[in-house]
């Protein structure tokens, strides 16, 4: 099916007539066309956006949380059919979709329409001046929010509930691999009454709508998520234009286990945070660092519940690991694990396509452990983004917290440890802007959220998010 823009309420073929296939990993099949939209289609999303925003920023914190609020109800409903388009686009298990990124997508609209209400300023009485300074919280106006492709809804939501919540008008673009969801959501929000312009969603290309929307002078925000080379990018344009910015990017997440962890639990975590939606999570730990004494032990135990994953189509129940997201990425984690091997890596497990009957053409492989001997190498150095993590020992604290901060990205990390003095320390010397100790991917929605160095700039989530998509104004009046 083709997908059309979402501006001012309605559905738009783009206006020059181009298109981009639209491809199911699951089968290679190209299963729908999208727009890939023009600088005409964002000025018109634009229009839209500002023509809406006077009455959409002047719109009580009540109405705005209750239209919020409604479309997380309508998400939640319609939980089923979003798994399903979702699982379809991405190649994700619809297991993972129905019980994951569905839910988080609805709490995200859920969590900011109560937020508001509750997200108050500052005020402060200057004593024996006779004078009071209040800030005010200003919606920025018209913002651009701009999502992945690992976690399609999931993050395209986490940008626009607090954007929408803070009083803006929103020109998101989703990404061009997996449009299916954010398209949905066009419907969902007609239904849940939120007014024309105050939402407009433009499919396509980032070098031409993603750069347009960038670009545009009246766009006074960016919030992006992806790759580390594009954010980059993104700042070159947009920050000599003195627009607010959150970049959240990259990442290349230690896991540190040491011997004095509860070894099952641990155990059992790592398998999910190596290989969870095929290890297309920014914040999967993807380089596994385990106490020398412990070492030989996790990694015949590790090797042989990865062996266990079953690789299959998505739509089956008992599938752990689907199809990655696209035959060129699938192409690019490939010759990362024979960059491994030049590099005198051991592949453990894993490494090979995997076919599926009836499914020849998707882009399926096989999760894979590889064991290293320096973290210098290029698979410790560089985001791979697949089902595919290393291993190697460690001996001492130091040496271990000196691998862990050598890579330019700084998300997250996991510490396994049941020694406190060791966890204090660690979490206040870990690189990362996220660090779980005995747990992976525990979310609370109040807190922020983005990392350090090359992974990215700003923090995301709770009251960080309301802060970002708001302009401070300080009022002082002497009495």
């Amino acid at each position: 099916m083709n997908i059309q823009n979402y501006i001012n309420g309605g559905f738009h073929n783009p206006i020059q007539n181009n298109w981009i296939d639209n491809y199911d990993p699951s089968n290679g099949d190209v299963y729908g066309q999208i727009p890939n939209s023009c600088k005409e289609d964002v000025e018109n999303a634009y229009i839209a956006a500002k023509s809406a925003f006077p009455n959409w920023s002047q719109t009580t914190l009540e109405e705005r949380s209750r239209i919020l609020l409604k479309i997380s109800e309508l998400i939640e409903t319609k939980l089923d059919k979003l798994a399903t388009a979702e699982s379809q686009d991405n190649g994700k298990p619809i297991s993972l979709a129905k019980a994951i990124d569905i839910p988080r997508a609805s709490s995200n609209f859920r969590f900011f329409g109560n937020a508001i209400t509750q997200f108050a300023s500052e005020s402060h009485e200057s004593i024996g001046l006779n004078a009071i300074n209040y800030t005010l919280r200003q919606p920025i106006g018209v913002v651009g929010c701009i999502s992945p492709w690992n976690l399609p809804l999931y993050l395209f939501t986490w940008k626009i509930a607090p954007a929408l919540a803070a009083g803006n008008c929103v020109i998101a673009k989703p990404s061009e691999v997996t449009p299916m969801t954010a398209y949905m959501l066009g419907d969902i929000c007609n239904e849940a009454g939120l007014p024309k312009g105050v939402l407009n969603i433009v499919h396509g290309l980032g070098t031409t709508t993603g750069q347009a929307i960038i670009e545009h002078p009246d766009i006074k925000a960016i919030s992006f998520t992806g790759g580390t080379a594009t954010g980059a990018h993104i700042a070159k344009t947009a920050a000599p234009m003195f627009k607010k910015l959150s970049l959240e990017l990259g990442g290349k997440n230690p896991n540190i286990i040491f011997a004095d962890c509860d070894y099952n639990e641990m155990l059992n975590t790592t398998v999910r945070s190596s290989f969870a939606n095929q290890g297309q999570i920014c914040l999967c730990g993807s380089r596994i660092f385990v106490e020398q004494s412990i070492y030989e032990t996790f990694k015949k135990d590790f090797v042989e519940k990865v062996k266990q994953l079953h690789v299959g189509h998505p739509s089956e129940s008992t599938t752990n690991i689907g199809a990655l997201v696209s035959k060129p990425h699938l192409e690019k984690v490939k010759n990362y694990i024979d960059i491994a091997k030049a590099e005198g890596g051991t592949v453990l497990c894993g490494g090979n396509e995997v076919t599926i009957e009836g499914y020849e053409n998707g882009y399926y492989l096989e999760p894979t452990v590889i064991e290293v001997s320096t973290d210098e190498c290029r698979v410790n150095q560089e985001e791979i983004f697949g089902p595919v993590v290393t291993i190697m020992p460690f001996k001492t604290e130091d040496e271990v917290l000196q691998m862990a901060n050598k890579v330019q990205y700084g998300l997250s990390a996991t510490l396994w440890t049941n020694d406190l003095k060791r966890t204090m320390r660690m979490s206040n010397h870990i690189q990362a802007g996220i660090v779980w100790v005995n747990t992976w991917l525990m979310r609370d929605l109040r807190t922020p959220f983005g990392g350090m160095k090359a992974s990215g700039v700003g923090r995301e989530g709770g009251f960080e998010a309301l802060r970002f998509f708001t302009e401070p104004k300080n009022v002082c009046i002497k009495y």
